[in-house]
């Protein structure tokens, strides 16, 4: 091999943000090579950053950030143990969950699900550094199994939002521009069983934006929805309602109407007198707190103190509530929710009849 060869120019690897501590945290050698004789090439200094982009979009925003957390989170630990995170110790991480779950430090144990998913957010780490995690590895299996035996239990489910209340909801907001668009927001999250990203990600056409996760056509019978959801592109059909006071897509087309949006992104924030739309996306956070706060101004469960009433409602209470209201087969609500199981979809439906098929008297007894 040439002297030209062995030699190679480093950049940071493929989907990873490139930061001190990401610097730091890296082994020598880990980080993607090119050796010397195209070292100076434009093209592959553009196709790096094109790989680098497209592998940051194989995850959400929120998944980067969450993983991000973890990756933070695990890297300080073990330096407070004197340890490295890299390269990755199935004994060290099987003691770092054993810690999380155990509550032991200063930090309150975590439940089951959330240390299933600082691992999922480690592997990802540990992959995008050039290692491997072995989630099967006995340290980290076993001690995992421990934990699931000794503290697992049911998800603690959010409240859904049920054909009553979200009239009640809508009814508390004025016929301002924003009360136009938090309508919209919510007739259309709740009709469409979407989650709160799907709903803020929409554009008003295809490829508006560089961040769209999804597009609107209105046509005479309803709104279409296509969306990059988590399971892939899909498509929700948004009928027109009995009336248009809580039509969703009534509502929508006001709020494009009055805004005066026909490019980019359908939900937007406004000006601080409330006249204007700007171009700027909303949060998903803003969905969440537009659920808390109609639902305390709607009087929902008023027997409960107002801070146990904010913790029962999230986005998910209004996939949870078209779950649990709509009267149809339970096939059309899981192609609405964009479920791959009827069984995930159950697990939405609050209210549903349990003893509607009776087995035992079917089986003759």
């Amino acid at each position: 091999m040439s002297e030209n060869n062995e030699k190679s120019r480093s950049v940071p690897p493929i989907g990873s943000s490139y930061n001190e501590d990401t610097e730091r945290d890296r082994p020598d050698g880990e980080a993607l090579s090119l050796p010397s004789f195209v070292a100076g090439s434009g093209a592959l200094d553009r196709l790096i950053d094109t790989a680098r982009d497209y592998a940051r979009a194989a995850a959400s925003e929120n998944t980067l950030r969450a993983y991000a957390k973890d990756w933070a989170h695990f890297a300080r630990w073990c330096r407070m143990k004197g340890a490295e995170p890299l390269p990755p110790s199935p004994e060290m991480i099987g003691l770092y969950i054993a810690d999380l779950a155990s509550g032991s430090g200063p930090s309150p144990a975590l439940s089951v699900s959330t240390i299933e998913r600082r691992l999922s957010g480690l592997a990802w780490n540990y992959a995008q550094r050039g290692f491997a995690l072995d989630r099967k590895n006995r340290h980290i299996a076993t001690v995992l199994a421990g934990i699931k035996r000794k503290h697992a239990r049911p998800p603690v489910q959010k409240e859904a939002i049920l054909a009553e209340d979200i009239l009640a909801m809508v009814a508390t907001l004025p016929f301002d521009l924003r009360g136009l668009r938090d309508r919209a927001i919510l007739l259309l999250g709740y009709a469409g069983g979407l989650r709160r990203s799907e709903i803020i990600s929409l554009d008003v056409h295809k490829d508006d934006t560089p961040d769209s996760g999804g597009w609107i056509e209105i046509l005479k019978e309803g709104a279409l929805l296509t969306l990059n959801a988590k399971t892939g592109w899909r498509e929700v059909e948004i009928g027109r309602g009995s009336k248009q006071q809580t039509c969703p897509v009534h509502a929508l087309e006001q709020w494009l109407h009055f805004a005066k949006i026909d490019f980019g992104p359908v939900f937007v924030g406004t000006s601080r007198d409330g006249k204007r739309a700007s171009e700027t996306r909303l949060n998903d956070k803003h969905v969440a707190r537009l659920i808390k706060r109609t639902v305390l101004n709607a009087g929902i469960r008023s027997d409960l103190p107002d801070k146990d009433r904010l913790a029962l409602f999230s986005g998910h209470s209004l996939r949870a509530g078209l779950a649990s209201s709509a009267e149809v087969d339970e096939r059309y609500v899981q192609k609405q929710l964009g479920h791959a199981s009827a069984e995930m979809t159950r697990r939405y439906q609050r209210r549903r009849d349990r003893f509607r098929v009776n087995l035992t008297k079917a089986a003759g007894l």
